[in-house]
């Protein structure tokens, strides 16, 4: 199978070569860095992948803010038959992940790849992750049950057939993991997806100010996947 690997960037110039360097050791068809309009020096050290402005994939739509977009695009500019994502800050990535990723799609039965790990900060092995934690899980046991034991729903790591990944809504923000969790589930059965454990993992730990926004746009994601409109939901309790 033809494997073609996506990395959103916006402003990673710190990681994004070592990211390309882990990636391209497990030698997949290609490597795309969409670049949504970085400031700072990401398309150069991304310089041994083939970089493309997201401006330039379908310029006839005109871009929206957030990752998903770049990853949807990414995924209309791939050629390969399996999408592997990989997050461009991650810190000291090593090679193996592609090809953890994209093992398991040897069985027909399989869509969606999921990285499982141990989310490290401040240098201790686990703490991290905290809007998976406090977000994502408890809202998974809650309205999706046959997905609660998907143990790193927001992984920016995974992997996707490309005929799947093109059949579904991918929504803008950073609310697309999860997103893209649940309509794989609802369109082939929790069965269809798949975890690998690629050990521990370090990404730039965000002050909680900027968790909290994402936060908000995962829980709306979800609860709009289950049918709920969570604002009325709020409005009655307070």
């Amino acid at each position: 199978m033809r494997i073609s690997v996506v990395i959103p960037a916006l402003n990673e110039e710190a990681t994004i070569a070592d990211v390309v360097a882990a990636v391209a050791e497990d030698n997949p068809d290609e490597i795309l860095v969409i670049d949504a309009d970085s400031t700072d020096r990401t398309a150069e050290r991304a310089k041994h992948a083939t970089v493309i402005n997201w401006r330039d994939i379908l310029p006839e739509i005109p871009t929206r803010p957030g990752k998903g977009e770049s990853l949807w695009r990414g995924v209309a500019a791939a050629t390969g038959e399996i999408i592997v994502f990989i997050d461009a800050d991650l810190v000291g990535p090593r090679p193996g992940m592609v090809r953890a990723l994209t093992e398991p799609f040897q069985d027909e039965r399989i869509h969606l790849v999921k990285a499982d790990y141990q989310r490290s900060i401040n240098g201790q092995p686990t703490g991290g992750g905290r809007v998976t934690e406090l977000t994502a899980r408890p809202l998974l046991q809650l309205r999706y049950p046959e997905l609660a034991h998907i143990r790193q729903p927001l992984a920016g790591e995974y992997a996707i057939r490309a005929s799947t990944a093109r059949s579904l809504e991918f929504v803008s923000g950073y609310g697309v993991e999860a997103g893209l969790l649940i309509d794989v589930a609802a369109a082939h059965g929790a069965g269809a997806i798949a975890q690998v454990d690629l050990g521990v993992r370090t990404h730039r730990n965000r002050p909680l100010a900027e968790l909290a926004p994402m936060a908000d746009v995962v829980a709306a994601t979800m609860l709009d996947r289950a049918g709920v409109d969570k604002r009325p939901a709020l409005s009655s309790i307070l």
